[in-house]
């Protein structure tokens, strides 16, 4: 069924607000020092691949990050092109400046927070609201961003758990990128392991409050 304009506009608000959560658990992550989160360790080790292999210049981190997304994005609309929405667009552009926003603010504040158990729990509640996050973008079905398309689609087609789906597309994001050079700390294995679980179990209780929210106002 076509959606209407105010449905559209009010899908993509919720869709925002649930990035702005999920990156603010991003941030939180990488503040803690303890490892990047699974897709980065890809992108990591293909940056460093690619980096000996040709030395050009123009690479960066950023734009390797861009290119893997946009690779993942093409694929997707081979496999089902319904699965690619223009918030797949938006969580790609934003993503971004939104750590470079919350990281300016965060970074003073919890510069003081040093100690190994201090950055455990900082990284603990940074996968939490992350996963959290991410459920609210997924449930609002104006698209998602593009790693966690993959696993919303195989969960999908194979009609299985999406926290389960979610730990193996990290684990072989993480295996893959660290055999091509990407540093794996001990936040990175928790990341894999945790926010498919935790998203798992936010799924149904923010489909239900994205429900409620477009009854209200539609």
């Amino acid at each position: 069924m076509k959606r209407t304009l105010k449905e559209t506009v009010l899908r993509a608000i919720i869709l925002f607000i649930g990035l702005l959560i999920a990156h603010l658990g991003v941030t939180l992550f990488l503040l803690a020092d303890l490892g990047s989160d699974p897709f980065n360790v890809l992108v990591q080790g293909l940056f460093h691949s690619l980096e000996n292999l040709t030395g050009f210049p123009f690479l960066t981190h950023g734009r390797v990050h861009i290119a893997v997304c946009f690779l993942i994005i093409l694929v997707l609309l081979v496999v089902d092109r319904t699965y690619v929405k223009l918030g797949t667009i938006i969580c790609m552009i934003c993503g971004g400046p939104i750590i470079d926003m919350y990281s300016f603010i965060l970074a003073p504040i919890l510069a003081d927070m040093s100690s190994l158990v201090e950055r455990l729990l900082m990284l603990v509640a940074g996968c939490v609201i992350l996963a959290y996050g991410m459920t609210i973008v997924i449930k609002s079905d104006a698209g998602t961003g593009p790693n966690d398309l993959v696993a919303v689609v195989i969960s999908d087609k194979l009609h299985s758990k999406f926290g389960i789906t979610r730990i193996v597309v990290d684990v072989c994001f993480v295996a893959v990128g660290y055999l091509l050079g990407g540093l794996v700390g001990i936040g990175t294995i928790i990341c894999a392991f945790c926010v498919g679980p935790v998203a798992s179990y936010f799924l149904p209780v923010n489909e239900r409050i994205v429900e409620k929210t477009l009854k209200r106002f539609l």
